[in-house]
């Protein structure tokens, strides 16, 4: 019971920790757009068409790859390397730590960075996005870009506003291959500028304090696995997600890139194909707010139908949670039941809600079958009438068996 207590307890904080991270996330970003918004005037706020977001594994060849990247999708502003925007004394401590520098100050940087006209037709963000609040800061762009699109839509403006196309690019190795990589990189930077200092020709390259110390290696590595791999995988069901193992000689890995660039970009829509459906939502825009939807539909129906609402609330304790609950193993049970409460479809409508809050999935099929009524005293015939049968489907989670050996 304690390890249970403690497990529930976990995911509880783990789950706190999320909506937290989601709401700071709002709040960021919303302030960054807003000042935006204020300063250049929505009409200005052009990002972009498309926006390939590198990250990778300490070591896995994101500088060395970047400029493959965009000669394939021919880009020529130069890629904006989000921890060179970062000049500060603060966040370079951070960064010779081995730490992340703070969300607000990347975030706005790199934004204003965008909307420099040199990256109208793409650009290419090399590291980033790197904690949860930035993933989360991805999806919001994202969607205001898809906003602003809309909105200039059937304007002189429109032609400013294309379909966005957002490309997550993770080069991966493991921790073994990364520690190595790193401290190669280091020793060979340190014999450079050694080199450049003893003959004044030739300029001195830049000497990372984690290249030099196994142990920081090793450190910035497992930030990355724990922290940045992580929250990377929460856009894989979003956007084109291009993992690509990054073991291997420079040949190879590029072969790869070219690989799996080539089969995404022949999924992106055409312009006009994506204006055809993009009124119609995506499933993360509904299912983000679902909970909070149900909540506002099951108060209203206490509000205004109650009397209504009880008889459906003492229809499902009475009739369906027996046989519910004769089915907890399985966790799905059917039910039929020709209750005259649900000719109602406001109490159809109940029906599933309730069960939706209570953690259970139900759908409902009407089946209309005519069964005899009555016989016509002089004709004889056999009227009929339509019977109505409600068959509702309920899943949950089974009850799992343990057997002893």
């Amino acid at each position: 019971m304690a390890s249970d207590s403690a497990t529930a307890e976990s995911k509880l904080t783990e789950s706190t920790v999320e909506d937290l991270e989601v709401k700071d996330a709002q709040i960021i970003f919303n302030s960054v757009w807003a000042s935006l918004e204020e300063e250049k005037g929505e009409e200005n706020l052009r990002f972009p068409k498309e926006i390939f977001w590198l990250n990778g594994a300490p070591g896995a060849g994101k500088g060395t790859n970047t400029n493959f990247i965009m000669q394939y999708r021919d880009l020529t502003a130069p890629p904006l390397v989000v921890s060179g925007l970062l000049k500060s004394p603060e966040a370079q401590k951070m960064k010779d730590a081995g730490m992340l520098v703070g969300d607000r100050e990347v975030i706005e940087i790199m934004l204003r960075k965008l909307l420099d006209p040199i990256y109208k037709t793409g650009a290419v963000v090399d590291g980033f996005p790197r904690t949860k609040v930035q993933v989360e800061c991805v999806k919001l762009l994202y969607q205001k870009l898809i906003d602003l699109r809309n909105k200039f839509k059937e304007t002189l403006f429109s032609e400013h506003f294309k379909k966005p196309h957002f490309h997550i690019v993770v080069l991966f190795i493991d921790e073994k291959e990364s520690v190595k990589r790193q401290i190669n990189r280091g020793l060979e930077a340190q014999a450079h500028n050694e080199e450049v200092i003893e003959s004044g020709v030739g300029e001195l390259e830049e000497l990372r304090p984690t290249d030099l110390d196994p142990k920081a290696a090793l450190n910035r590595y497992r930030t990355f696995k724990e922290k940045t791999y992580g929250a990377l995988k929460d856009l894989r069901e979003i956007f084109f997600y291009h993992f690509i193992n990054a073991h291997g000689s420079l040949e190879v890995v590029r072969q790869r890139i070219d690989d799996e660039l080539r089969y995404q970009g022949s999924l992106e829509l055409d312009e006009n194909t994506y204006d055809r459906i993009s009124s119609l939502p995506v499933a993360m825009s509904i299912s983000k707010h679902a909970r909070q939807d149900l909540v506002d539909r099951l108060d209203a129906y206490v509000e205004r139908q109650e009397g209504l609402f009880m008889q459906v609330v003492e229809l499902i304790r009475r009739d369906f949670m027996p046989i519910i609950e004769r089915h907890a193993i399985s966790g799905s049970a059917v039910v039929n039941t020709e209750s005259g409460i649900l000719h109602n479809p406001d109490a159809l409508a109940m029906l599933i809600d309730i069960f939706s809050e209570r953690g259970y999935h139900a759908t409902v099929d009407i089946h209309r079958e005519e069964i005899p009524d009555s016989i016509d005293p002089k004709t004889f015939k056999i009227k009929t009438r339509i019977k109505l049968i409600y068959r509702v489907r309920v899943q949950f989670k089974g009850s799992e068996i343990r057997r002893g050996r």
